[in-house]
């Protein structure tokens, strides 16, 4: 376990790279080796990751699996880029993706690669869907986080983000999130008012896109009753429905993807992070096959076509041929949900409550700082989580899907002493 003395040398990071960079100021240590839900510094520091990667490494680091898929394609001398044009490795992806995937789910989409992250293939859904809709409006929502590119960044609702544009972002209309206005509030109703009066100053957008439980914004999760209705109000009104599943996708909340137990089919779907399996840069739009009207090469990438990250997608789709993975989640979630709820009886002094679905869970701490400071305190004890939400009040708990029930007790423990260590500052 580190220790406060522990004071790594970062003067190469601090001298050299940008002043941008944010999570080597959050996790000051340099690391060396990662293995499934744990991570070492240079010292020999062990960490539990409560983090995984902001979301891109839902089955842990360095999977053996994916590892001995990977190393065997680079040492036959496999295809590495490829822009988008034919190789095996993405065939075996394609293949496996409609096998294990959209095949049993009934769904019928046709699988677009953007570019390598997740920001791309929200840019591609809002260029396609004005394309096919002839407008130019796109509705989204309070404390929505889409990505850091002029487009995403329309649609995302952080001011400091936004503002980082440096440019006015146009073509955009936020209206409130689930309960953003609180239990007795109906949002659905309310947006649709918008739309029926023509005095409204709102125009159809071409499309509406929601992430299911909004990770950056602090861990709001969306009824599905609510998902349901905004879905209906896209189909009366002819509006595109863009689910953005790119964190809580792939499993975070349970199924693989986020949107599936509210019973509605987007027409536009982004993935990224965890699609790649082992965290490599990756990412996916899938729309339906009627909305597939892009002339060859009107979008395009020149990392579009990564072949190691179809290789270990392939094996990490794997997971998903049976419920084993699903179960795992909803027992691990609930375990730490209920922990939580624990925590915020234990210690008043949080002013807390939680949130989360599945293991994309949320201790949100109404004291300024606090989530912030418990989060420093953890790393200084052993454990890597983050926060999120506007202020940053959101304690973040994302562990690996598949931690180990020993492993993520511990995390949990270390996550209590650091609560009371800094309540009793």
């Amino acid at each position: 376990m580190p220790t406060v003395q522990d004071k790594p040398n970062l003067n190469v990071f601090k001298e050299h790279e940008s002043e941008v960079r944010s999570y080597c100021r959050s996790f000051p240590a340099v690391f060396t080796k990662a293995i499934g839900d744990k991570l070492w510094d240079q010292d020999g520091n062990e960490y539990i990751d409560f983090f995984a990667g902001a979301g891109a490494l839902n089955y842990g680091h360095n999977h053996p699996k994916m590892k001995e898929k990977l190393l065997e394609y680079i040492k036959s001398d496999g295809i590495t880029h490829g822009l988008d044009m034919a190789t095996e490795a993405k065939e075996k992806f394609i293949t496996k993706l409609q096998e294990t995937i959209l095949n049993p789910r009934n769904m019928k989409y046709k699988v677009m690669f953007p570019g390598p992250t997740g920001t791309n293939s929200v840019e591609s859904a809002l260029k396609l869907a004005r394309k096919i809709t002839g407008r130019e409006t796109v509705m989204s929502f309070t404390n929505a986080f889409h990505g850091m590119t002029l487009g995403a960044l329309s649609i995302t609702g952080n001011q400091f983000k936004r503002h980082g544009a440096g440019v006015p972002l146009h073509n955009t209309v936020v209206m409130p999130f689930d309960e953003f206005m609180g239990e007795e509030t109906d949002s659905v109703d309310y947006i649709e008012r918008f739309l029926e009066d023509n005095g409204s100053g709102v125009s159809k957008p071409a499309a509406i896109i929601l992430e299911t439980v909004q990770g950056e914004g602090g861990i709001n999760v969306a009824s599905f009753a609510w998902i349901k209705r905004i879905e209906e109000l896209c189909r009366k009104w002819d509006i595109l429905l863009i689910i953005d599943d790119i964190q809580a996708g792939i499993g975070r909340t349970g199924s693989f993807f986020s949107f599936e137990p509210a019973g509605i089919e987007p027409d536009i779907i982004c993935l990224s992070k965890s699609i790649g399996g082992y965290g490599l840069p990756f990412a996916l739009t899938l729309f339906k096959p009627e909305h597939d009207i892009w002339e060859p090469g009107e979008h395009n990438g020149t990392f579009r076509g990564n072949n190691l990250a179809f290789v270990t997608a392939t094996e990490a789709l794997a997971f998903w041929e049976d419920d084993s993975l699903v179960k795992q989640v909803e027992r691990k979630g609930e375990k730490v949900h209920q922990f939580l709820k624990s925590l915020v009886q234990k210690y008043p002094d949080l002013k807390g409550e939680v949130r989360g679905r599945g293991l994309m869970q949320g201790l949100v701490c109404h004291v300024e700082g606090l989530a912030s400071t418990i989060c420093c305190t953890a790393f200084e004890k052993g454990l890597i989580a983050e926060t999120a939400g506007i202020n940053d009040e959101v304690l973040k708990v994302m562990p690996p899907l598949n931690i180990d029930d020993e492993v993520l007790d511990k995390g949990l423990s270390i996550l209590e002493e650091s609560i009371k260590a800094v309540l009793k500052q």
